[in-house]
């Protein structure tokens, strides 16, 4: 693996981290079509486990099968995968060191009444597995918010000292947050800040729209005129609260959307210096066909050539 001066620049960011880390950091960058640009695109399916099996997988059927996710991944050239511990333990064997993937080791699921997420995977089920990270959930706002902030500071702790990456999904929920303020500038901003101040590798957070939703937040953006006028320069603002750039940050793709509005959103993303994005429901509930061509517009566009 011959790594980019790019990829050199981004782990150098990462100063406390051992070679083993930055070893698995670099594994994802240099990945796929994207390899040493330092941007990326990861297949996340753990929507199963959230919402349900019809719900995730009967729009295109051939998605029950694991080994469907972890092929798709392979042969769209993307930089990793990230699944649950039963999905990623359906096809470990069969696609051992083709891909890098991410453990994911927390879960909600759509019969909770909490905003809240039980563990459901460990460190050392990431290093049986041969994952180059963990990723792990967050609810900031929540009631449990702070339960699930102790429990990733232990489990990110014991990753990093055997070499493993952490992935943060940061998605603000619950308490007083209104439904149009888990989007909100100020809110994307300050989720990605706190996975940052978590130790997070890599942060995983919405994007953002225009809202402004804390009053004391909303006072200092209109007093320090922050341009949050587009989703680039909201997405910029986002980049720079996550440690001026020091941080790898990739967007989520949502709700299944239409092409256009897709990848009109990439374009946004991309020219606001994102580090990529994090595609689910997007992806795997296409037919395959219609999921790779959608996929090689999206690494396309930040290629720059789309």
């Amino acid at each position: 693996m011959k790594i980019t001066p790019k990829v050199k620049k981004i782990l150098s960011y990462y100063e406390s981290d051992t070679p083993g880390t930055k070893r698995n950091i670099a594994s994802i960058l240099m990945q796929g079509r994207l390899a040493g640009t330092g941007k990326m695109v990861i297949l996340p399916v753990d929507q199963g486990f959230e919402h349900g099996p019809a719900r995730s997988f009967a729009p295109n059927p051939a998605a029950y099968d694991p080994h469907y996710h972890y092929q798709l991944a392979i042969d769209a050239g993307l930089n990793a995968y990230a699944a649950p511990l039963g999905q990623l333990e359906a096809g470990a064997d069969t696609f051992a060191g083709q891909i890098p993937t991410i453990l994911k080791v927390n879960s909600s699921n759509s019969w909770a009444t909490t905003k809240d997420q039980a563990i459901t995977a460990s460190v050392g089920d990431a290093l049986k597995l041969g994952c180059a990270a963990i990723g792990f959930t967050i609810y900031p706002c929540s009631d449990y918010a702070n339960e699930l902030i102790e429990e990733i500071r232990e489990m990110a702790e014991e990753a990093k000292s055997v070499g493993l990456a952490v992935v943060i999904w940061s998605y603000p929920r619950g308490g007083d947050l209104s439904k149009e303020g888990e989007t909100a500038m100020d809110v994307c901003a300050y989720a990605a800040h706190l996975a940052a101040q978590l130790g997070a590798h890599i942060i995983k957070v919405k994007p953002p729209t225009a809202h402004l939703e804390q009053a004391d937040a909303k006072k200092v953006y209109e007093a320090q005129k922050i341009d949050i006028s587009t989703l680039a320069k909201r997405v910029e603002h986002v980049m720079q609260s996550s440690f001026n750039g020091r941080r790898i940050v990739v967007f989520s793709g949502g709700a299944a959307k239409g092409l256009d509005g897709l990848y009109e959103e990439i374009r946004g993303l991309r020219d606001g210096g994102a580090n990529g994005s994090i595609i689910g429901r997007n992806t795997f509930q296409r037919p395959r066909a219609e999921a790779l061509a959608m996929l090689d517009q999206i690494i396309k566009i930040y290629q720059g050539k789309a």
